[in-house]
């Protein structure tokens, strides 16, 4: 029978929402940050420079910092390479917004140094997750063709590990924000009233998590309906 009869268009709804959350989260990203990129902080001391330093007064020595090739915004820690990487427009910038993100990167080094928990889960499940990823949707389709809801079931299986990633990432991101602003504000890299402009380009990046995650959740909902539905017919 064909794919839609299987129950493709359930939870579309939720698929919908997802997209326009996700757009609009992209948006406010993009507006926020534009907004107090050219807001430079009073301190004059430059991204790098705050994230090497939030880094030393959290007992953390061995992570380098160096540029992102991804473009703008591509701002990362890579912990197998203990590699704070910032994009060129954050790098050597002494902007509100720049110091904001480079502080969350850091407090995702700190996180790796101290062990935190959920950081520790997130990257043990990467390989894992590549696989599911890339296996789920052609398992679901072989198991739709013969008529096998055990091939169905695996495919969905396989993408709840993408699913699994994507609810353990907003801890992970939003505690790491939370470290950055109790850095920035302790250290005294920010004033107190800039402090409240480095939040909110570091909320409005976390808008973009949660909307990921939901729109995960609607999409395993999804695929669980057409396995669903290929049982029973």
């Amino acid at each position: 029978m064909p794919f839609f009869y299987y129950g493709s268009w359930d939870y579309l709804w939720l698929i919908l929402i997802a997209a326009v959350l996700g757009m609009v989260a992209q948006g406010a990203v993009q507006s926020t940050y534009r907004k107090y990129a050219g807001v430079a902080a009073r301190s004059g001391v430059t991204a790098d420079e705050a994230a090497r330093y939030i880094l030393q007064n959290a007992g953390v020595y061995d992570v380098s910092i160096g540029y992102s090739n991804r473009g703008g915004l591509s701002d990362h820690y890579d912990p197998r390479a203990k590699t704070l990487r910032l994009s060129s427009g954050v790098y050597g910038s002494t902007s509100i917004a720049a110091l904001g993100i480079a502080a969350h990167e850091a407090g995702h080094a700190i996180q790796h140094a101290q062990g935190y928990a959920p950081l520790a889960i997130r990257n043990s499940i990467v390989p894992l997750v590549n696989f599911g990823s890339a296996a789920s949707m052609p398992l679901l389709l072989i198991g739709l063709f013969l008529n096998s809801y055990v091939l169905a079931m695996i495919g969905v299986i396989f993408y709840a590990f993408a699913v699994a990633f994507q609810l353990v990432t907003l801890p992970v991101e939003l505690n790491a924000s939370r470290r950055a602003m109790q850095a920035l504000q302790s250290t005294g890299l920010l004033a107190p009233d800039e402090a409240g402009k480095a939040r909110k380009v570091l909320t409005a990046a976390a808008s973009t998590y949660v909307a990921a995650a939901f729109a995960a959740v609607a999409q395993l909902l999804r695929l669980l309906s057409i396995a669903n539905r290929q049982k029973r017919d």
